[in-house]
């Protein structure tokens, strides 16, 4: 199994502490704030800079920041200039002093030791993007398993894909890059427009420009980090259709046509149902098919969720399993319109707001 030949430990601890910016971009957190500001003071990193970039929340976010971190040095607050996440992160970026950029988001905890650990991999002057593993904090609920279990298909993929020097796809949740390399890549330039891909599209742009021996993935339990389960199935649906509206956006066709096969896929399993048609042992078959496919989903998926320590009970995977099919062909579906809301956007059409849909705050 590739994920087994992922190295966690590959790298020993840091002997050069590069100055950091990380970045958070705040949208309508009031109710996180006060947990977040704790845990990125728990952080342990000496040369460390935190920017939190305000996009245009419509709550009390940015006097309540305001308050809470105080005269406090180690933190600063802006106000974005656009619209959107990439607009606020250019607006951290800008302003970061920092040599590697991180970009987390407010929802988020970490291990005290999450950046010593993600920024490993930088002492090799190769290394231009690494990206982190992000799971789920734990609930008793289907829905918020069955979200564990997506984000660790999600997981296995990412690590997959690096291993195999095709990276797909990454998280801004979790991911660190040197500045320096932002800019020769000219940064977001090319798809502003998308209100989606920040991580995407620049995971990309850095392949093209530096090669994929340029990118790690750096999967370890101090690495993780954890963040908010959507708390209903519409939430969850809008999240996916934003993430999977931008697959046109991509110039790989490694990497469309990786959509397209998973959605065909999931159309396989549910043809899988028409043998019950067939006579004497459709039954049969479509249960063995069935089993087949929650046993091995159990082994891969729950090796992700082990390593991780985020456990979920069997009778998850076996619900997963069976929903997942006709969850995933609804997304594929939903996500050539686009329409969705996200943080209070109502957009139309498509992701790419700029030009083709409807920012509605």
């Amino acid at each position: 199994m590739v994920w087994s030949k992922i190295p966690d430990q590959k790298y020993s601890g840091l002997t050069i502490f590069p100055n950091v910016s990380l970045l958070v971009p705040i949208r309508n957190e009031v109710s996180r704030l006060s947990t977040l500001i704790q845990n990125l003071q728990k952080i342990h990193y000496p040369n460390l800079e935190i920017i939190l970039i305000d996009d245009q929340s419509e709550d009390d976010s940015l006097e309540l920041l305001e308050q809470l971190v105080g005269e406090n040095p180690l933190f600063k607050i802006y106000s974005s200039d656009g619209v959107g996440k990439k607009a606020a992160l250019k607006k951290g970026i800008n302003q970061a002093k920092g040599e590697i950029i991180v970009t987390t988001d407010a929802d988020c905890d970490f291990h005290p030791s999450w950046l010593e650990t993600l920024l490993l991999p930088f002492q090799d002057s190769r290394i231009q993007l690494v990206a982190g593993p992000v799971l789920l904090r734990s609930s008793n609920t289907f829905l918020a398993y069955f979200q564990t279990l997506d984000w660790a298909s999600i997981q296995l993929l990412t690590g997959v894909s690096f291993e195999m020097k095709s990276p797909l796809m990454c998280s801004g949740a979790n991911l660190a890059f040197r500045k320096n390399a932002f800019e020769k890549v000219e940064g977001y330039i090319g798809n502003e427009h998308w209100l989606s891909g920040d991580d995407e599209f620049l995971l990309k742009k850095i392949v093209r420009k530096f090669g994929p021996e340029s990118t790690c993935y750096m999967p370890s339990q101090k690495s993780l980090v954890t963040t908010e389960a959507e708390k209903n199935w519409q939430a969850l649906f809008n999240q996916r259709i934003r993430w999977a509206g931008k697959w046109k956006a991509h110039e790989s066709f490694f990497h469309a046509a990786s959509a397209f096969l998973i959605v065909i896929f999931q159309l396989i399993w549910l043809g899988a149902f028409s043998l019950i048609f067939l006579k004497n042992w459709g039954f049969l078959w479509v249960f063995l098919i069935w089993v087949i496919k929650i046993l091995a989903e159990f082994i891969f998926l729950g090796s992700i969720t082990k390593f991780f320590k985020s456990p979920v009970p069997f009778w998850s995977f076996v619900l997963t399993s069976l929903w997942h099919p006709f969850y995933s062909v609804f997304i594929g579906l939903k996500a050539i319109r686009g329409n969705y809301q996200w943080k209070g956007r109502r957009i139309q059409g498509n992701v790419n707001f700029g030009n083709h849909g409807n920012d509605g705050r």
